[in-house]
């Protein structure tokens, strides 16, 4: 993209009054910014409203002018992209949704925005069960090939992108804030290894500072981007349920994973599920579905590969016991104690051992539950 170009497209996305459906009204009828700003009024008049013409013949402000500036500087830099709307490169599916960006910042691989791409989302607060599902789902669906896509946030999010990194489908992270920020600062080393080995998505152009409206407003490219949305954990008021009813409402596939019926983390799943979303338990579950997705570029993916090594199991009968009376929901240790029997001391050293390595997760109001790895 041209200088010019690059001033001409900003310069009309900051145009006050020309909002995410008259911008591709006025790209349909016209082709381009610069044919917008070059139309006289009665063809301006024809589209838009006298404010909206008298908006669009203004010239560039000085705010403009100096971000169109610091933008050019930005994109000097090795692996930076801008992508307009209707350019070649910009996604196909992005572009189908009914206000999709004008404009999207991308430091990495852009190449990722047009294969075949899952969404993974879920609780900033995941439980350390709902971090390995996402890993481990994440994990095998980039193996066999499918990009994932999540918003960089702690918990779900970072655990998706970790998992992501390890196959050849790799990562898209889609962020609230201007391509030259991070945030939370906590995620700086995963964006640098994103950026690397993936893609950072954006719409908001540089500079923009984590403002709480962006982030709900990104969520639609999250599922724009993708064939499909994965909820790993979510409340029953989370910013998750958004991303996934968007997806439905673009014609995406919604998968959820259950959890236990105590567990507040499971109640947003539970209700997508009862909402029509696809019940899955293992990333195949996800592969089968989205196989035949015309959404996922109308072609078979390839299957899963064979899972991983599972990790260590506990091999004493004893330690094999208390996870059979732990079972899959959060139960007390006084209940414990009844099942399997010995003294307090006894069933404490055993959990913590189970803990440490890492099949048995401790909640607070002294619960413990098992921790499962996905398949």
């Amino acid at each position: 993209m041209s200088p010019a170009e690059l001033a001409a497209w900003m310069r009309f996305e900051r145009t006050h009054g020309v909002g995410p459906r008259t911008a591709p009204a006025l790209l349909a009828a016209f082709g381009s910014p610069d044919a917008i700003f070059a139309a006289d009024h009665a063809l301006l008049a024809a589209h838009l409203s006298p404010a909206q013409v008298r908006a669009i013949r203004q010239p560039a402000s000085a705010d403009t002018l100096r971000l169109v500036d610091a933008t050019l500087r930005w994109m000097e830099q090795p692996g930076h992209t801008v992508l307009a709307l209707g350019q070649p490169g910009y996604p196909d599916l992005l572009a189908a949704i009914p206000d999709p960006p004008l404009l999207l910042y991308i430091k990495g691989c852009p190449d990722l925005l047009a294969g075949p791409a899952l969404a993974i989302v879920g609780s900033r607060n995941a439980s350390t069960q709902g971090k390995a599902n996402a890993l481990a789902f994440a994990e095998a669906l980039s193996r066999a090939g499918l990009a994932i896509v999540s918003g960089l946030a702690l918990g779900v999010d970072a655990a998706a992108h970790e998992g992501a990194l390890k196959g050849a489908g790799s990562t898209v992270a889609v962020i609230g804030t201007g391509p030259d920020l991070v945030y939370p600062a906590r995620n700086r080393a995963l964006c640098e290894r994103i950026a690397a080995d993936g893609c950072i998505v954006s719409e908001y152009p540089v500079g923009t500072p984590p403002l709480p409206g962006n982030f709900p407003k990104r969520n639609r490219i999250i599922s724009g981007l993708a064939a499909g949305v994965l909820v790993v954990e979510a409340a029953a008021q989370s910013g998750s349920l958004i991303t996934a009813r968007q997806a439905a409402e673009q014609g995406r596939e919604v998968f959820a994973i259950p959890g236990s019926i105590h567990a507040a983390l499971s109640k947003g799943c539970h209700l997508l599920i009862r909402e029509g979303a696809k019940l899955v338990d293992g990333a195949g579950d996800v592969l089968e579905a989205m196989a035949w997705s015309p959404l996922a570029g109308r072609r078979p993916l390839p299957r899963l590969p064979a899972a991983e090594a599972e990790a260590e199991a506990v091999s004493s009968a004893e330690d094999d016991s208390l996870l059979a009376a732990i079972g899959h929901d959060p139960v007390e240790a006084d209940t414990l104690l009844a099942l399997v029997g010995g003294t307090p001391g006894e069933l404490s050293t055993r959990l913590l051992l189970l803990e440490l390595a890492g099949t048995v997760e401790r909640l607070p109001g002294g619960q413990f539950q098992r921790i499962v790895r996905a398949e």
